[in-house]
């Protein structure tokens, strides 16, 4: 079990404690809802969280068959929609992985991004598409 504890601090920001080790971090309301946009907001914690969560999952993979995966990159984009309510519509995630990487290797990555727990939480309506882009 994990405890995040959070504070709200007025003005439409919180922050945020981890209970483990004590790390903080705040957020703000967008500027598209009433906020002024001056650190993530909710829901791009939500996208960080599907990206973080992905890549660390791959690392875990690529650990296990000693496969340099260092400097790879994955990108999120939020989309938001107001359909039937306000929310995240789509996640659009996009890694760039190393080109040395075998077909065989490339399909462990692939398949353990896609079991992290983080998508697997994530409700089926909001679309998440992912490519896995190559490249030296």
């Amino acid at each position: 079990m994990v405890e995040i504890d959070v504070v709200y601090e007025g003005d439409l920001h919180a922050e945020a404690r981890h209970g483990p080790s004590g790390a903080t971090l705040t957020t703000d309301a967008p500027k598209d809802n009433e906020g002024r946009g001056e650190s993530f907001s909710p829901t791009d914690l939500v996208a960080t969280a599907l990206g973080t969560c992905m890549i660390t999952i791959m690392g875990i993979a690529a650990r296990r068959k000693s496969l340099a995966l260092e400097g790879a990159r994955v990108r999120v984009k939020k989309l938001m929609t107001m359909d039937p309510v306000r929310r995240i519509g789509k996640l659009e995630v996009v890694f760039d992985l190393p080109a040395s990487l075998s077909d065989a290797d490339r399909d462990v990555l692939e398949r353990a991004a896609l079991a992290c727990p983080v998508h697997k939480s994530l409700h089926p309506d909001m679309e998440i598409p992912v490519a896995f882009n190559y490249r030296s």
